[in-house]
């Protein structure tokens, strides 16, 4: 079952409705859900209920008065997710992986487990919000926007996600583009991020792109925390899109180890 629904998160693409339990993917900064659509439409998926929201000011969600944070973000992410069959397991990519892995400390009985894909655990993982931050921010709202499109869409033309990613990204709220970068930034910086992730309360995996994704500093705050992770090889910071069926391999791999009793079953 195909169709669009108007969620509390904005418009969120459904594409198949099933039993077992619902797959909910938050997208990174400057995207949107459509970036899920090849691994939602997977038949190594098709168990799944699947929901990907265009998170507030990206994508198709409408615009907000004012900048969003990555905490209403997570608000957000909470209220919508009691209205999901459950169980539900979180996947968030890049800056989804910071605001899933907020969701679920605040709130693990929402949740059956959690996969962060490429999440920012320090500063090595702030390619693009590092270089927005870097702007003051009346001059990024004003010509760094532009430049920063143009930039993505040259390298678009040799590496296919950053093709999508200029799509999804001239769709964004710059406002709120801007402030979540200078809060990945700051949260990255602390490097607690990994230590958060491994005191969550669900079964958790990080997933990264092999050789080009996340740096060897943050998986070694990933091994000092105790969080398991798992490597897409020929990969980068788009794992799903650089290798799909290897990122489903270990994708499914994990979900199999989970003991799911959905309320959705008949």
């Amino acid at each position: 079952m195909e169709h669009l629904h108007q969620g509390n998160l904005g418009i969120r693409q459904v594409l198949r409705e099933a039993p077992r339990a619902t797959l909910l993917w938050i997208h990174g900064l400057g995207e949107s859900g459509l970036g899920f659509e090849e691994l939602m439409a997977s038949p190594r998926l098709a168990g799944y209920s699947h929901r990907a929201p265009d998170l507030a000011g990206y994508g198709r969600s409408a615009w907000a008065s004012g900048a969003v944070g990555l905490r209403e973000h997570v608000e957000i992410v909470l209220r919508d997710a009691e209205n999901l069959p459950s169980p539900v397991i979180l996947v968030g990519h890049s800056m989804g992986g910071v605001i899933g892995q907020w969701a679920v400390a605040a709130a693990p009985q929402r949740f059956a487990a959690f996969v962060n894909v490429e999440g920012n655990i320090s500063l090595e993982d702030c390619g693009f919000s590092r270089r927005i931050a870097e702007y003051e921010r009346e001059a990024f709202l004003g010509a760094g926007f532009h430049r920063l499109l143009a930039s993505i869409y040259r390298a678009g033309v040799k590496d296919l996600p950053l093709a999508g990613y200029y799509a999804s990204m001239r769709l964004c709220d710059p406002r709120t583009l801007y402030l979540n970068s200078e809060e990945l930034v700051s949260c990255s910086g602390a490097q607690t991020l990994a230590m958060e992730l491994a005191a969550l309360e669900v079964p958790t995996i990080y997933l990264y792109g092999n050789p080009r994704g996340t740096g060897a500093h943050s998986r070694s705050l990933l091994d000092v925390a105790g969080v398991p992770w798992k490597g897409i090889d020929a990969a980068g910071h788009w794992p799903f899109l650089d290798q799909p069926e290897a990122f489903l391999d270990e994708l499914v791999a994990f979900l199999d180890t989970l003991e799911l009793a959905s309320s959705a079953l008949p």
